[in-house]
């Protein structure tokens, strides 16, 4: 089912922006020419090898395109200073003329494709993209340095109580009155005023947001750490870490004596996040919430 899936939408969109026509938009070159164009517009020179692996293009099968390209007059190459047996490929003045011609065409053709969709569906489209994306490019390896933290933006409170919600019901089981709890912690913070001493960090890996931490006021000098939360696709990578260390650098800021949290003692990864961090155990009794008997735990860290 998913291989058919896949499968359908690869005709659907190699339909959809024309690439199956003799000439990429009305240009007489075909795909794979038209993307060595692109690829030595972008980066002024390169190797064939380096393209090939870049590419994943047979090094026969590269040979034979930019041969056309070069008896066209739009690539020229040049032997290597350092190294004779390796040449350096760049576009020529007409190559660089038959890009511009192919960007514009490009980006005029992408513009007609969106230009029917409102700004919310453009928005779901291009997040959508980001999805396949980061799923088929191994994304989910980031290294740490590309996770960046954020401030939070309209639309990304919604966001919070939503993940938590779905999360928790998936991966503990969990029922509605959890998801009703987050959205009363997020509504709260929403409608007050004053937000002094307080912050909400949106965690984004590839450009799409998968943590977030709270950070809120609960006495004049005890802050508390509030829906600490990493979306699966980013556990591994640090982040946890890095929203639990931002909440606290905030409060030390802030001139709190302390920072607190409530958690249960089920949700394993992030108490051990939080013991990393320095937070101590202070109290634990059992309760029963969100459908299920649980463990519920106080931590604090003292900040003075």
């Amino acid at each position: 089912m998913h291989i058919d899936a896949v499968r359908r939408f690869n005709r659907f969109y190699t339909r959809r922006i024309g690439v199956l026509r003799a000439g990429l938009l009305g240009s007489p070159y075909r795909l794979a020419e038209a993307r060595l164009l692109y690829e030595l517009a972008q980066g002024g020179q390169a190797t064939a090898s380096a393209l090939g692996r870049d590419l994943g293009l047979d090094l026969g099968y590269l040979s034979r395109l930019l041969q056309g390209l070069k008896r066209r007059g739009l690539v020229r190459a040049r032997r290597a200073a350092h190294d004779g047996r390796q040449s350096f490929l760049t576009l020529t003045a007409k190559g660089r003329q038959a890009f511009a011609v192919l960007d514009s065409r490009s980006r005029d053709a992408t513009g007609a494709m969106l230009a029917p969709l409102p700004e919310h569906d453009r928005e779901r489209l291009v997040g959508a993209m980001r999805t396949v994306e980061g799923l088929l490019s191994n994304k989910r390896n980031n290294k740490r340095g590309e996770i960046v933290l954020r401030e939070h933006r309209p639309g990304d409170l919604g966001w919070v109580v939503q993940r938590h919600g779905a999360l928790y019901a998936a991966e503990y089981g969990w029922d509605a009155s959890f998801e009703a709890l987050v959205a009363q912690i997020v509504a709260d913070y929403a409608a007050r005023d004053d937000h002094r001493g307080e912050a909400v960090w949106i965690a984004e890996l590839g450009g799409e947001p998968a943590g977030c931490v709270f950070c809120v006021r609960k006495t004049d000098t005890t802050a508390q750490l509030r829906l600490l939360l990493v979306e699966p696709r980013a556990r591994g990578l640090g982040m946890g870490g890095r929203l639990v260390a931002e909440c606290v650098s905030f409060a030390r800021g802030a001139g709190y004596r302390e920072v607190v949290l409530w958690t249960n003692d089920v949700l394993h990864a992030a108490r051990r996040i939080y013991q990393r961090a320095g937070f101590q155990l202070v109290s634990s009794q059992p309760h029963h919430a969100f459908g299920h008997d649980l463990v519920e735990q106080d931590w604090r860290l003292p900040l003075a």
